[in-house]
């Protein structure tokens, strides 16, 4: 199979700053009785080199999301651009080779991950076995001493611990050299020191390697850990929590004292996401607050002096 995508499906150069660029993206789920609505106009850019989380309640479109940036879904409209490749265009050879070549995939179910009558080295050269690549063994190895588990190379999915599962996980995800890792909930069953280890995997990937990595979970604890999270609701980009400094200067000026989940509120902040098309979403509890719900009208005005909005319910 050829390396090389159909001409019509790149949009841009290899200068462009932005790994992923959604525009007004759409997905909608069709059966016989009913029609769901799972992105409705979703905007999002990530640059490249850029580690950062999506996170939102079930239902609010983010695995919907995950799937598409990793090829295994197709959008119903919009623009879904990944690494200058316009994915709206893609044939199903590109898709395939898209997935091979481009991005990598962590699940949060190990049975998806790993075959669990193989060896850890054996699943990891499975990707490249399928690609034909040489040196295959060499390269696992590899992998597997980058994600702490050279000790476990014999050892089967049986004969591992959860967090060492999914650390094996990452290695088969790497093992095509991607330059877009996407993880499904990769610490959703882990506990709290093995989350912080594969964390810093990612980090450490995506530090060294350059590699983009997006994180999609529910776990609102990531905050204290990456600089970057955005905020899905109903389809919908919501907001981002940012952090007013980065993790990595904080650490440096904190030294031995560690982030905790107590004083995040101190490091990050919350912003609104406006869409390109100028939508907002409220926050339910400013909605609560003001006594309003969705379908109610509002009345807004301009204050210049302060150089915002003010937002009054109507009646």
């Amino acid at each position: 199979m050829s390396d090389a995508f159909e001409a019509d499906t790149i949009v841009a150069d290899d200068n462009d700053e932005y790994m992923i660029r959604c525009e007004n993206l759409v997905k909608i789920y069709k059966t016989s009785d009913v029609e769901v609505v799972a992105l409705q106009g979703l905007d999002l850019d990530v640059k490249k080199g850029e580690l950062m989380a999506i996170v939102g309640n079930s239902g609010s479109g983010k695995s919907t999301l995950l799937n598409m940036l990793g090829g295994l879904d197709k959008p119903s409209a919009g623009n879904l651009i990944i690494d200058g490749k316009n994915l709206l265009k893609f044939t199903d050879k590109d898709y395939m080779e898209y997935k091979r070549s481009t991005v990598g995939f962590v699940w949060q179910n190990n049975a998806r991950n790993l075959v669990p009558y193989l060896t850890a080295v054996q699943n990891v050269e499975l990707p490249m076995l399928l690609k034909g690549q040489r040196k295959r063994r060499q390269r696992a190895l590899e992998l597997l001493d980058r994600v702490g588990l050279s000790h476990r190379k014999n050892s089967r999915l049986d004969q591992m611990s959860g967090g060492e599962q999914q650390r094996v996980a990452i290695a088969i995800a790497l093992a095509n050299n991607p330059r877009l890792l996407l993880a499904d909930e990769p610490t959703g069953s882990v506990d709290t020191k093995t989350s912080n280890m594969i964390l810093d995997i990612f980090k450490e990937l995506n530090r060294n390697e350059g590699i983009t990595v997006v994180i999609v979970t529910h776990d609102l604890k990531l905050a204290n850990h990456i600089d970057r999270v955005v905020a899905i609701r109903d389809g919908r980009t919501s907001s981002e929590i940012v952090r007013k400094r980065s993790y990595a200067e904080e650490l440096n000026e904190l030294d031995d004292i560690a982030v905790t989940d107590e004083n995040a509120g101190d490091t990050h902040e919350e912003l609104a996401v406006l869409d390109r098309s100028g939508r907002l979403q409220l926050p339910k509890d400013y909605m609560q607050s003001l006594e309003i719900k969705g379908g109610d009208k509002v009345r807004v005005e301009l204050d210049e002096e302060r150089r915002g909005i003010v937002l009054y319910k109507s009646g």
